[in-house]
């Protein structure tokens, strides 16, 4: 999951995406506009971000409008999470072995 989440991401324009559906929901044209980017070019980007579970979409009227899926980041969150107490932890014990209070295991 972790793979598809970042792959999805890993685009400007969808990381853009994500993050103005972040501040709430958003129609495919409003989503568009300061990519100048059509509108079948923005929906292939939010079917990329609808496949990663990270956004959904449904029609109001003849409008699209997306919504971010917070729930989506929780694994992102987690795995980030358990990297930064690993390089705390690392670098705890690196600042003890420097200070000379380590014995090096």
């Amino acid at each position: 999951m972790l793979t598809t989440t970042f792959g999805a991401l890993a685009d400007p324009t969808r990381l853009a995406i994500v993050t103005r559906l972040s501040r709430g929901d958003a129609t495919m044209g409003e989503l568009a506009a300061p990519h100048r980017i059509t509108l079948p070019a923005m929906t292939k980007h939010v079917g990329v971000l609808v496949d990663a579970g990270l956004v959904t979409r449904r029609k109001v009227g003849r409008t699209v409008v997306c919504t971010i899926r917070p729930e989506a980041f929780s694994e992102v969150e987690t795995w980030l999470g358990d990297l930064t107490a690993y390089w705390n932890s690392t670098v705890d014990r690196l600042e003890e072995l420097l200070r000379g209070g380590g014995d090096g295991t």
